[in-house]
């Protein structure tokens, strides 16, 4: 699996998921019970911005910064532009915590296209994560997704069938149900 390959696949699906929110109010409910559409979208901004400052600085503060001056979609083309370019350095340090870059751009990816099909649903635009890329996002979210981060980070998993679409087997492992009823 190529972490670049599958970062730049998630962000197109997420921008394509953003693309959809046109006049959608921005405090309508998301599948991320804790937060509306207008902070599910500053929490996808904090995401690219963590990204951007492991792939150019080596290095990802465990608080995000103030600045709103780009957009999500600026944001984005940035992240791709520095994953392009080459990360500043091979690991990446996580508040003290080392991580190597391609697992970040990996994990990266899982939650911003996640995060994506939850921004198409609160816009009540259902868009399934292509079959693919939900295929290899699972296996990441496999490996990184640990009990601890349950009722944490990530609902229990839901149960679905085994021969289920990777994208509801991808959704169910992290908590979350093939529809959300807006």
């Amino acid at each position: 699996m190529n972490s670049g390959e599958l970062l730049e696949r998630s962000l197109a699906y997420t921008l394509g998921s953003v693309a959809e929110i046109g006049s959608v109010n921005l405090g309508r409910g998301t599948p991320c019970a804790e937060w509306d559409l207008g902070e599910l979208l500053t929490h996808i901004d904090d995401s690219l911005d963590a990204l951007y400052e492991g792939l150019t600085g080596g290095r990802i503060g465990l608080f995000p910064r103030a600045d709103r001056v780009c957009g999500l979609r600026t944001r984005a083309c940035a992240v791709l532009g520095a994953w392009t370019a080459g990360p500043a350095e091979e690991r990446v340090l996580v508040g003290e915590r080392p991580l190597d870059v391609r697992v970040m751009g990996a994990v990266g990816a899982v939650e911003i296209a996640v995060h994506g099909w939850d921004v198409a649903q609160a816009c009540g635009r259902p868009r399934p994560i292509p079959a693919s890329l939900a295929a290899e996002l699972l296996s990441v979210a496999r490996l990184v997704v640990a009990e601890e981060d349950r009722g944490v980070r990530f609902g229990a998993p839901v149960d679905v069938a085994p021969r289920a679409r990777a994208d509801v087997r991808l959704l169910a492992f992290l908590g979350r149900r093939d529809s959300f009823p807006g």
